[in-house]
């Protein structure tokens, strides 16, 4: 289904005993054993990788993986959140194109992973004829920090010099008379609303406002999350 993101095979539940280097994680399973998976998540994971939270972990699809696990979710406070940033890219693409979001309708032709601005690649080129190109950037939201902040999905959660450069190359495209959009998607299901986390990475913030002012346009939409599946649910306010 469009918009809609079902795990390629079950997922085992786990508990998280650490995660370290970036990207690994070990995971003691309900049966005892403890497997290390690949973590997914370049950021900091603030208030995601304290011992003794629910995991839940997927087989590798290459049997020849260094890896054999992939961790996918991660239960806080009673609620999945997704920590895998591979997965907003498809799961926004195939919500676009299933016409899911309402600013990103009426472009029959949708492209992933587009050469663009210095030594990048935007995460998705919408195209239609007689209309500007919209360039559009995703980001994976999964930061909430309770409980000074509730019902608050940030981003960034650690300092992106990258993010930081796709803002300025966004604007660019936008003074070269194209669309550009930036898209966050929150995989969590306890955010009612979205902000910079601006005490976090200030260069991030400036390079966003300046970003707006100059054009380019800002969306969230949150997800619905279960051990089966994810989907994108609805928007969600920005707070600037």
């Amino acid at each position: 289904m469009p918009g809609k993101m079902k795990f390629h095979s079950p997922l085992i539940r786990g508990t998280l005993l650490q995660r370290y280097k970036r990207f690994l994680a070990d995971i003691e399973l309900e049966d005892g054993q403890v497997v290390t998976a690949h973590c997914a998540n370049p950021g900091s994971m603030l208030g995601l990788k304290d011992p003794g939270l629910e995991a839940w972990v997927a087989p590798a699809t290459n049997p020849n993986r260094k890896l054999s696990w992939d961790l996918e979710l991660l239960r806080v406070n009673g609620h999945l959140v997704g920590i895998n940033t591979n997965n907003p890219n498809k799961l926004a693409a195939e919500a676009i194109e299933a016409g899911q979001i309402a600013e990103l309708t009426g472009y029959p032709s949708l492209r992933r992973e587009v050469k663009y601005g210095k030594n990048s690649r935007v995460d998705i080129l919408l195209e239609a004829d007689g209309q500007p190109p919209c360039y559009v950037e995703i980001k994976n939201v999964h930061l909430k920090r309770d409980p000074a902040m509730p019902g608050l999905a940030e981003f960034p959660d650690s300092v992106t010099a990258r993010g930081t450069k796709h803002l300025g190359e966004l604007a660019d495209m936008v003074a070269a008379g194209c669309r550009a959009v930036m898209f966050y998607l929150v995989q969590r299901v306890d955010c009612d609303r979205f902000a910079l986390a601006g005490d976090i990475d200030p260069a991030y913030k400036a390079a966003f406002l300046a970003a707006r002012a100059a054009g380019v346009e800002a969306i969230c939409y949150t997800c619905d999350i279960t051990t089966e599946k994810i989907t994108v649910a609805g928007p969600l306010p920005i707070l600037e």
